[in-house]
């Protein structure tokens, strides 16, 4: 399969695309997932976008939570993206959410990507910070905070940001929180987290235990911020169909990888970025849960690497798929 995407990129070479991994509180409801989803596919007059594809649906009934992977145009990646966020704010009421994990809005997240060399980090701050305008101007009672090169001047990243809106508190306050665009967070909305960056990966390590503190020790040595912790890793522990999952977001970080490790990389910019390996997460955290006396039952990526992402979506576009979600398993890599 790596031989083909290679194939298909240089075949696809100059294409200015970008990708939004679309974080929505919604996952126990299939059907209003995939609208969300299928909204992202057409225009206000209903006509299909060529070129726009949704590359993947990931649903997690414990979290209530899904990404849905959408890769367009840089120069449409805006309306794409408010096509989904408006359908997904009509279709979901936070009043009436539950799930395991951390969560603020109906449209929690909207991360945009830079898809190869085409996409610079300014024409993605750009598009976010448009979103964010647009979403709040065309769904009334929405708001935004902005995160990473979407933040002018200070870039903040997602997890400050998040710390500082009350992301991860159990019962935030919205009435405390002050967003970045748009009203006073409201309930049925809550806040919408609005940025840009290198592209993140989500890689999910499930060990065998029920005990929640033994996963946010293993947590705590792994994430970024711990002596000897992984770059760009941020990390949670949380219960998941009666075992605990380390769900980690594992940012590229700026620079070649170190020195002799076959690290994933690309360039923004003319920038070098890299990412530490899914294996390397789900090895390590393995082994820190072996100390503990503690298996591991499975790990998983959430959608794709940055050069799979790429690669697939160049394929889908070539092909006119849409709805590549459905297709991937039938069709030959």
């Amino acid at each position: 399969m790596f031989l083909f995407l290679q194939r298909m990129s240089a075949a696809a070479r100059g294409q200015r695309l970008a990708a939004c991994l679309l974080n929505v509180s919604e996952a126990r409801r299939k059907e209003v997932v995939e609208r969300i989803a299928r909204a992202a596919l057409c225009d206000a007059q209903g006509a299909k976008r060529d070129d726009t594809t949704v590359l993947n649906i990931f649903n997690d009934h414990d979290y209530n939570r899904s990404v849905i992977t959408i890769v367009a145009s840089i120069d449409s990646i805006r309306e794409v993206v408010l096509s989904a966020c408006e359908e997904a704010c009509a279709l979901i009421d936070m009043r009436a959410h539950s799930g395991v994990h951390p969560c603020l809005g109906a449209v929690d997240l909207i991360p945009i990507y830079p898809l190869g060399e085409e996409v610079g980090a300014q024409d993605c701050a750009q598009e976010a910070r448009a979103v964010a305008q647009a979403l709040t101007a065309r769904v009334p009672g929405s708001s935004a905070f902005l995160f990473g090169w979407a933040d002018s001047p200070r870039r903040r990243g997602l997890a400050q940001r998040r710390k500082e809106m009350g992301w991860f508190q159990r019962s935030p306050e919205l009435q405390a929180i002050r967003p970045d665009v748009g009203p006073q967070p409201q309930r049925r909305f809550g806040l919408t987290g609005v940025g840009a960056g290198p592209y993140v990966m989500n890689c999910n390590v499930t060990i065998d235990t029920g005990d929640v503190t033994v996963g946010r020790s293993i947590a705590a040595a792994i994430r970024e911020s711990a002596p000897g912790g992984l770059p760009g890793v941020q990390v949670l522990a949380l219960p998941h169909e009666g075992a605990v999952e380390i769900a980690c977001n594992v940012e590229s970080v700026e620079g070649p990888p170190p020195e002799d490790e076959p690290w994933p990389r690309f360039s923004v910019d003319g920038r070098p970025y890299c990412h530490v390996p899914a294996a390397l997460i789900a090895a390590r955290v393995a082994e820190l849960a072996g100390r503990r006396g503690v298996g591991v039952k499975g790990a998983a990526l959430v959608g794709f690497t940055p050069h799979e992402c790429r690669g697939l979506a160049e394929l889908a576009l070539s092909r006119g798929i849409g709805e590549f979600w459905k297709e991937r398993g039938r069709i030959r890599m």
